[in-house]
C-alpha cells in the first residue's frame, strides 16, 4: 500500500521537530551561588557578569548573594551552603589560619580608591591622634584597605592611638561620619562625594597611593578546585568577560545602572563617580599575585598572629589564569576592552 503525499508532509514535519528539539530546548545550567560581605564597587564585575548573563556563555546559572561580613560569608563556603565566595584576601588569610581550606584563583583589583574622609574640624593627618575610624568588621577587606591607606600614610593605629569601631557595611559608616558619631573613615569614592557635599572634609585621595594590592577574588574550597576544575575555569571566563564589560565605553550607562541599583545610589552622578572609580581599580591581570599577598599578610598578623606562619603558595592558585593566558582566552579579552 503507498503512503500519500499528506502523509509524507506529516512524517516530514516530525522529522524536522525532532532534529530541531536539541535546538529549541535550552541546557541546563549549573546553579552557582557566591557570597560576599563588602558592599561597594569591588563585587560589579561578578554583579554585571550576572545581570548581562556572562556566565550563561559558559553554562553557568550564577547569583550572588550579600552576607553581613566576610567571617559569614566564609561560614557559608564551609558549611556549603554557597559555591564559592568573592573575599578580602584578609578573610581568606584569617579562615585559613583558622584551619579553612581555601583556594583563591583570580581577582581583578590591584589598586584602592577611597578617600580618607574626616569631620571638618580635622585639618591635617596629624589632628587624627587618638580618633575613631569606622570599619565593618576587625579584618574584613573595608577594615584591611583603611589599615592598607594608613600604613602607607605612616600612621600606625598603636603609636596614634587610632581606634577602629565596628560600625556596619559602608552606607552605615557614611551615616555615622555625617551624624558625626565617628571621626574619619577611608570610603569609597561615590561615599566620599557624598560626605563631602554634607562640608566633611578629605585629606586624602588612595587612587595614586602605589602600594602592594589585590582585593576581591573567586576563592573557594580546595575540594572544589581538585574536583571541577572546569567550573572554575568558566566562573573566572564569565568574571574575567564582565571586567571587559566594564572597561568598553559603549556600556557605560548599563554599568551605570547595575551600580546605581545594587549601590542603590541615589543620583546620576554618584553612579557615574562609582563608575569611574570602578574602572580605575578594575584590571584583566587577575593572576593571584604573592607580594600582595605577603602585604596583606603582614598586616593581619597585627590582629591574628597566627597569619604570619602561613604560605601563601599553599592558598593562591594561578593555574587557572595561566591557562586563559596560554590558550589566547586573556590576550583576547585585554583587545577588547582596549587600553
Amino acid at each position: 500500500m503507498g503512503f500519500s503525499s499528506r502523509h509524507w508532509s506529516l512524517v516530514g514535519i516530525l522529522s524536522l521537530l525532532v532534529n530541531l528539539a536539541p535546538l529549541s530546548v535550552p541546557q541546563a545550567k549549573e546553579k552557582i551561588l557566591i557570597s560576599y560581605g563588602g558592599f561597594n564597587e569591588t563585587v560589579a564585575p561578578m554583579w554585571v557578569a550576572v545581570e548581562k548573563g556572562l556566565f550563561k556563555k559558559y553554562g553557568l546559572d550564577v547569583s550572588m548573594l550579600q552576607v553581613r561580613s566576610g567571617a559569614v560569608s566564609l561560614s557559608a563556603l564551609m558549611s556549603g551552603d554557597v559555591q564559592a565566595f568573592w573575599p578580602a584576601i584578609s578573610s581568606v588569610l584569617s579562615g585559613v589560619s583558622g584551619g579553612a581550606k581555601i583556594g583563591c584563583v583570580a581577582s581583578p583589583f590591584n589598586r584602592i580608591a577611597r578617600e580618607l574622609i574626616v569631620r571638618k574640624e580635622i585639618e591635617s593627618l596629624a589632628g587624627l591622634r587618638k580618633k575613631v575610624f569606622g570599619v565593618q568588621s576587625i579584618g574584613g577587606g573595608f577594615w584591611l584597605q583603611t589599615m592598607i591607606v594608613l600604613d602607607r600614610l605612616g600612621l600606625d593605629p598603636d603609636k596614634h592611638g587610632l581606634k577602629m569601631r565596628v560600625i556596619g557595611d559602608e552606607p552605615t559608616i557614611l551615616q555615622a561620619l555625617l551624624a558625626s558619631n565617628i571621626d574619619a573613615g577611608v570610603i569609597t569614592l561615590a561615599s566620599a562625594a557624598v560626605a563631602k557635599r554634607a562640608g566633611l572634609r578629605s585629606l586624602v585621595n588612595t587612587s595614586e597611593l602605589r602600594v602592594p594590592y589585590q582585593g576581591a577574588g573567586i576563592c573557594t574550597r580546595v575540594d572544589r578546585l581538585s574536583n571541577s576544575p572546569d567550573l572554575i575555569l568558566r566562573l573566572v571566563k564569565g568574571m574575567v568577560e564582565g571586567v571587559v564589560f566594564i572597561h568598553e565605553p559603549r556600556n557605560k550607562r548599563e554599568v551605570m545602572a547595575v551600580l546605581k541599583k545594587n549601590l542603590r545610589l541615589s543620583t546620576d552622578e554618584d553612579a557615574e563617580t562609582s563608575y569611574n572609580s570602578l574602572r580605575l581599580v578594575s584590571t584583566l591581570d587577575v593572576a593571584p599575585d604573592p607580594e600582595a599577598w605577603r602585604n596583606i599578610q603582614r598586616i593581619v598578623a597585627r590582629v591574628t598572629p597566627k597569619v604570619a606562619q602561613l604560605d601563601i603558595h599553599q592558598i593562591i592558585n594561578g593555574s587557572f589564569v595561566k591557562n586563559l593566558e596560554e590558550t589566547g582566552f586573556l590576550p583576547e579579552a585585554r583587545k577588547k576592552a582596549g587600553p
